[in-house]
This record gives C-alpha cells, sequence and structure tokens, in this order.
C-alpha cells in the first residue's frame, strides 16, 4: 500500500500575479498526482461562500471528487478547508471539526479507503495566534483520539507556524510524525514550513517534498507540499 497525499494552501486561486485562476490549481495538482489532497482557502471569503474550483470544473478537468460535508450548498468545505480524493476512492464518513477561535476557523475529517486500506484524513487551517494555535491542535488531536474506530490518520494543513519545533508543532509532535517537506511559502522565494503533513505511528512516510514546479510558483503565494505513505 502507497498512498500519495498533499496539501496547498490555493489562496482562493489568486496567484503571485494576483489572477484568480481556478484552472492553475488543478493543474497544479495535476503536476502533483496525489491520491487524496486537502486544500485550505478553498472557498470565497465572504456572502455564500462558494467553492473556487466549482463542481464543473473539478468534474472537466481534474481527477478527483471533493469529499462532501454538507455545511454550505455552494461550498467545497468547512471554513475553506477542503479535501478531494481519487474518483476511484470511498468515502467511509466525513465530518466538520469546531475549533476554539477569536475569527472563523475550522477543520474537515474523513475516513477514506484507497488502495486497500482506510485512512483517516484531517484538514487544517491554524489561527495566526500561537496562543489559539496549540488549543486548536488540541481540540483535533482529542477528538481524533475520541473516535470510535481508529485507522492510520494524516494530518495537513497550513499551520501557521513559523518557529521550526516550538508551540502547536511540538503538541503534534507527541502522537505524530512530521514530512520533512521544507519551506513552503512565500511561493516566489520560499522560508518558512508554514504548511504541514503529520503521520501517525502505523504510517511510515517513504518520500515528501515540497512541489516547486513555474506553474506552483504562480498559482498561490503558497507552494504545496506532497508525501508518499506506507503501512509501517
Amino acid at each position: 500500500m502507497k498512498v500519495k497525499v498533499a496539501s496547498y494552501n490555493m489562496r482562493k486561486g489568486i496567484g503571485t500575479d494576483r489572477r484568480r485562476d481556478p484552472q492553475r490549481i488543478l493543474d497544479v495538482l495535476t503536476e502533483i498526482d496525489a491520491d487524496i489532497v486537502a486544500l485550505q482557502e478553498a472557498d470565497r471569503r465572504f456572502g455564500t461562500r462558494a467553492a473556487v474550483i466549482t463542481p464543473h470544473l473539478l468534474e472537466e478537468h481534474g481527477g478527483w471528487k471533493a469529499v462532501g460535508f454538507g455545511v454550505r450548498a455552494l461550498s467545497s468545505g468547512w471554513h475553506g478547508n477542503a479535501l478531494l480524493v481519487r474518483r476511484s476512492a470511498v468515502i467511509d464518513d466525513c465530518e466538520v471539526l469546531h475549533l476554539p477561535a477569536l475569527e472563523p476557523r475550522g477543520a474537515v475529517m474523513a475516513d477514506v479507503s484507497i488502495h486497500g486500506t482506510t485512512m483517516r484524513i484531517i484538514g487544517m487551517h491554524l489561527d495566526l495566534s500561537g496562543l489559539w494555535r496549540r488549543r486548536q491542535a488540541q481540540a483535533v488531536m482529542t477528538h481524533v483520539a475520541a473516535c470510535a474506530r481508529q485507522h492510520p490518520t494524516v494530518m495537513m494543513g497550513d499551520l501557521n507556524e513559523w518557529s521550526r519545533m516550538s508551540g502547536c508543532l511540538r503538541d503534534f509532535a507527541r502522537h505524530f510524525a512530521f514530512a520533512e517537506t521544507g519551506p513552503s511559502f512565500h511561493a516566489r522565494r520560499p522560508i518558512a514550513r508554514l504548511d504541514r503533513i503529520m503521520a501517525s505511528p502505523d504510517l511510515r512516510i517513504a518520500a515528501c517534498g515540497v512541489h516547486a514546479s513555474p506553474t506552483a510558483r504562480k498559482a498561490s503565494d503558497h507552494l504545496p507540499i506532497w508525501a508518499e505513505l506506507t503501512l509501517a
């Protein structure tokens, strides 16, 4: 079993050239060719919170389907967090996670059967405040630990943590291993590891990296990160 996952803060489809181009985001995802993708800032911020990558665009030009959380009719996720999986994958369960925050924040979770195994995937975009990031990290881990069924678990997203291994990173590290993907922000000159992929002990990180193609450097202010995982 080998599953490739990716995390991408797509900045609502607005690139470093300040143009909104959802197709360009899909082009980057096609280059990465991951089985499961966690997106952040996948919805427009105001109004109906409509998905930037519309269902029609995803159907016509993507090899994935969106996990439907059913929170808002036109949205693809929850507080901008969305999950895409291969069309052949089976979504066994999914839910949104309400996080403690001063500003609207949330996370999404899905149990996905793919390549002969079931994995629990969590996508998140944590707060700018270090105090609230730690509270949110604890809320996510507490929720996962309390689930009646346990599965190999991957957590991905923009953690907004600039430090090397403190704050919420230290909290996550007690239970999860980090993929050493490298810096992903800012896309033009990446110096910060704001985006992270974390795996539970029953998974092994076989390979990982930052996808820094010419298209990716223009499509968003973050570069996408990826990891290949196998059962430990």
